[in-house]
């Protein structure tokens, strides 16, 4: 499943990074594209919705659908 979400905290790699580790954690197989000029992920996993955006928020990043 593919899910967009707008994280305005995200400004860097280093942010990118962090994000990806955290999804990765949920689905070690999933892809995570960052658009940082927009700040938005789009993630490709098989983790439900609900519980990547739990994630981000643990790892520090608050996000909203795209």
């Amino acid at each position: 499943m593919s899910l967009k979400l707008s994280v305005p905290d995200m400004s860097c790699g280093h942010c990118v990074a962090s994000i990806t580790r955290a999804v990765q954690a949920l689905d070690a197989d999933a892809r995570i594209e960052a658009d940082l000029p927009v700040r938005q992920v789009t993630i490709d996993t098989a983790a439900a919705p609900d519980a990547v955006a739990a994630a981000l928020r643990e790892a520090g990043y608050e996000n909203t659908p795209a």
